[in-house]
């Protein structure tokens, strides 16, 4: 059931960013800004995801400390 909520999330998530990359290209000259924006909140998004896939410490608390 988790899963499922995931993937109907995910869905929504790419649906409103193709609506909001489409409006930000018919707004062509003020639409570079939120370009920029979405590039930059794409670039920290992937050091997040980066930093956490790659740190053992952080999988090892995850997995063996009490809850």
């Amino acid at each position: 059931m988790e899963y499922l909520g995931y993937v109907l999330l995910g869905i929504v998530a790419v649906v409103w960013l193709v609506v909001v990359i489409i409006g930000l290209v018919a707004a062509f000259p003020v639409g570079i800004i939120g370009f920029i924006a979405l590039a930059g909140l794409g670039v920290l998004f992937a050091k997040v995801l980066k930093d956490r896939l790659g740190n053992k410490e952080d999988d090892y608390y995850s997995k063996n400390v009490d809850k």
